[in-house]
């Protein structure tokens, strides 16, 4: 098991002889996050965070730090990872009743076990710089109806034009990392939607964290640091706020289409399972907010048929960023751009011909001709074939990633649906 100490406080001496890491997350030369500095000016709309939240942040902020820097290759199976994490909080006494919960869920979401030990701090200078501001800063104080992950991608593009459509008062946030390829993106989406809806750039809050030097690349816990940030920003509201997550039923899923979707580095970002564990850690914790998916019953090309601004969608669905790994183009010395054959590229590119027919997004390799390209049509060819030929009930299939307690039949209708689009798109191509 590899263990982390983790420290807030610069007059935190807490060590352990046999961990593996140390990190003062404070320091700069081991973790850059921007949460209590960029974005100071809009927090003090802000009133005070929740205690609880706070520690959310930070404990998702060291996890990510856990996720980055442990490689899977070097454990027996080349995947699971045991990690210990040592965690200074402020509501100790809720998080050693959580503890349990909280390891159960990250479990789930990354595939590694993971182990906490929790002991008591105090505000950092950080948190108390921006605490104060936010109790003197007494003008312009403002709790929004909702708030709304924006992450630059094509699902949070149209859950913000649907939210927009009937609330304009929604603060969005938004995430990035060390690449150029989201972050160019992001800026787009939000000068568009700025323009469209005449909104105030207020509303938009957009956070940079990453732990120096990290290494592994299959992040399935980045989503929760994600979650977290949008978390800390609701929980200073006195009701409760629901926070919106948009993103199609199909990938929330997370239904291996095939052999090498099946390890961790498959995301399941917003799975039922994982969503309903959150729920309840944020209910126990006392933190007002309500996590809500709009879309777990639509594809994505359901979400594009049905979306509130057909016109303004159509006139940008170009400009929004699907791939995982835009920054890529690099090696072709070209800017950012969808490579058009990884599985979100395809699944954007299926449900955008099921919608309109025509997709004008640029591809660096849309016909699948690169060795790895065509390696990826192949197996996605095989996964269709074996949907198709599956003697397997869908209610089964669909609780491959995670158990589904309930609305089974709403799961195996959007899987089934969003299936049929991969294929009417993959039977184009030849391989």
């Amino acid at each position: 098991m590899k263990s982390i100490v983790c420290r807030l406080n610069q007059d935190d001496t807490f060590s352990k002889e046999d961990a593996d890491i140390t990190v003062d997350l404070f320091s700069k030369n081991q973790y850059r996050y921007t949460f209590w500095d960029d974005n100071r000016r809009k927090l003090y709309q802000c009133n005070s965070f929740s205690r609880s939240a706070i520690d959310l942040l930070n404990i998702s902020l060291m996890v990510y730090y856990a996720d980055r820097k442990i490689l899977r290759r070097k454990e027996d199976d080349a995947w699971t990872r045991q990690i210990k994490l040592y965690m200074p909080v402020l509501e100790i006494n809720k998080w050693n009743q959580n503890k349990l919960l909280l390891e159960k869920m990250l479990s789930f979401l990354s595939g590694d076990i993971w182990v906490f030990e929790f002991r008591e701090r105090e505000l950092n200078e950080k948190e108390t710089t921006v605490e104060k501001g936010m109790k003197l800063y007494k003008k312009n104080k403002h709790e929004p109806k909702a708030i709304c992950m924006l992450s630059g991608g094509l699902d949070s593009f149209i859950g913000a034009i649907d939210i927009l459509n009937k609330e304009k008062d929604v603060w969005f946030v938004g995430h990035y990392g060390g690449g150029k390829g989201v972050i160019n993106y992001q800026k787009n989406v939000i000068e568009k939607l700025i323009s469209q809806y005449q909104l105030s750039d207020q509303q938009f809050f957009n956070f940079y964290a990453s732990p120096l030097n990290g290494i592994e690349d299959t992040t399935r816990t980045r989503s929760f640091m994600f979650f977290a940030h949008a978390i800390i920003l609701g929980s200073m509201t006195n009701d409760n706020i629901t926070l919106y997550i948009p993103e199609n039923g199909l990938i929330s899923l997370n239904i291996p289409l095939t052999n090498t979707r099946l390890g961790s580095s498959s995301t399941r970002t917003t799975h039922p399972y994982y969503m309903t564990l959150l729920q309840q850690l944020l209910v126990n914790l006392e933190i007002k907010v309500k996590l809500y998916n709009p879309y777990q019953f639509k594809t994505k090309g359901e979400m594009i048929e049905k979306c509130n601004d057909l016109t303004f969608l159509e006139v940008n669905i170009s400009e929004t960023m699907s791939c995982s790994h835009p920054d890529l183009a690099r090696y072709t010395k070209e800017p950012p751009s969808h490579c058009g054959n990884c599985l979100p590229c395809v699944i954007r590119r299926a449900a955008i011909e099921y919608a309109y027919k025509n997709d004008t997004s640029n591809y660096r390799d849309k016909d699948f001709k690169n060795t790895g390209a065509s390696e990826n049509l192949r197996s996605f060819k095989l996964g269709i074939r074996d949907y198709v030929n599956s003697k397997i009930d869908t209610a089964l299939s669909v609780q491959i990633s995670g158990p589904i307690v309930d609305q089974i039949d709403n799961y195996c209708g959007v899987y089934r649906r969003g299936i049929n689009e991969l294929k009417t798109l993959l039977d184009k191509y030849n391989g």
